[in-house]
């Protein structure tokens, strides 16, 4: 259904990196689940009013939030392919990661609900009701739930969404509760053991831990995660593939949301290049990063010193004594400043997150240690975290 939908209302449906045609697949997808949703809320109401069951009223329930949900998803999306203006020049991308915590918030908020009210039918059981109907009408609702889950989370992938995700956790939770849901009817009618009560605690339990998971994935963007090793591979492939550019740091990416992406890099040229065409390379980087990988590109040139012979020889030495501090340390903008009664060794150096030394501690190490080397060299340290 999904994929005829897909072929008839979206235009250009492959060019996914394109935010209108995000924008149509996630409120497609969210005016879908608005009506699939409301249909097994009617559906499974009838059955828990037929059969007496709390745990199928309120999995009923539960679908009602689940439009709601939807409801959100299909205005996130919408807001969030508003174009730029004055106040956000970048867009308003990061509304469908707000979208995507709040589908989290009300399947959190379903959870404790559900196991409030299987408490309360644990102390006090009542009879159920069972007929083929009942039983139709919850395997209908799972196959339903499975197929939605299933296109949430293939769609979810394809735009790379947050709020898919989210939604598609949702779906899949909802789909394991009502199996719950159906062997605590069968095995009441069948057995007349009451674990109707027991099962839509776990059942709540398993959805807790879901909205959770779905509220840390949209939480993570929004505070501002560390970018994907695959991407940043690219962004270096791509710019050390122009000869001039000796190596790069310093690389920021920032996200506006998806699709709305900033990236930030040094690039060391040679300090003996024509500037003029060192700028012309640095601009064909910017220009083909754009093209490839749809992001905005901003690359600073840092002009390091390659032929001389003493600049190279302290910058080895200085490699050295980093590793042998800790091998995950590296090293870059090194210059050299020569003077009548010492010499300036100038460079940063990155650590890692979960390294042992302050940055005080480690430029004092390195001091000393290149004092042991010569009592005229002294390091001007700036020190760098390690984004990945």
């Amino acid at each position: 259904m999904i994929a005829l939908f897909t072929r008839i209302f979206i235009k250009d449906s492959e060019n996914t990196a394109s935010p209108a045609v995000r924008q149509a697949y996630g409120m497609l997808c969210g005016a879908v689940g608005i009506g699939l949703n409301l249909l097994l809320f009617a559906g499974k109401c009838f059955a828990g009013l037929l059969s007496g069951s709390i745990a199928i009223t309120a999995d009923a329930f539960n679908n009602l939030s689940d439009a709601g949900s939807s409801i959100i998803t299909l205005i996130g999306f919408k807001m969030a392919g508003q174009k730029p203006d004055p106040n956000h020049p970048f867009g308003h991308g990061r509304i469908e990661y707000l979208s995507g915590l709040l589908v989290s918030l009300l399947i959190l908020l379903m959870a404790l609900e559900l196991i409030k009210s299987s408490i309360g039918k644990i102390l006090h059981p009542g009879e159920l009701v069972f007929s083929p109907v009942i039983a139709v009408i919850l395997l209908v609702s799972i196959l339903v739930k499975g197929y939605m889950a299933l296109y949430n989370t293939r769609i979810g992938k394809r735009i790379d969404s947050a709020a898919m995700k989210a939604t598609a956790t949702d779906s899949l939770s909802d789909m394991l509760a009502t199996t719950a849901v159906l062997v605590a009817t069968l095995v009441s009618h069948y057995t007349r053991l009451s674990i109707d009560g027991y099962c839509g605690v776990l059942v709540g339990l398993f959805i807790l831990y879901a909205g959770f998971q779905a509220a840390r994935d949209t939480i993570n963007p929004l505070l501002g995660q560390a970018p994907d090793p695959a991407f940043v591979e690219q962004i270096e492939t791509i710019v050390m593939s122009y000869a001039p550019i000796l190596g790069i740091h310093d690389l920021i990416v920032h996200n506006y949301g998806p699709g709305r992406t900033l990236i930030s890099l040094h690039a060391e040229v040679p300090a003996e290049g024509d500037l003029l065409e060192l700028h012309d390379t640095i601009d064909l980087a910017e220009h083909r990063l754009r093209e490839e990988l749809g992001c905005s590109a901003v690359i600073h040139m840092d002009p390091v010193c390659i032929h001389d012979e003493e600049t190279q020889r302290l910058k080895i030495m200085a490699k050295h004594i980093i590793n042998t501090i800790d091998e995950r340390l590296t090293l870059h903008d090194f210059r050299v400043v020569a003077g009548p009664t010492h010499t300036n060794l100038i460079f940063d150096v990155v650590t890692p997150y979960d390294f042992d030394y302050t940055d005080a501690e480690l430029v004092e190490l390195i001091n000393r240690r290149l004092k042991e080397q010569d009592e005229r060299y002294f390091a001007v340290i700036d020190v760098d975290k390690q984004l990945i």
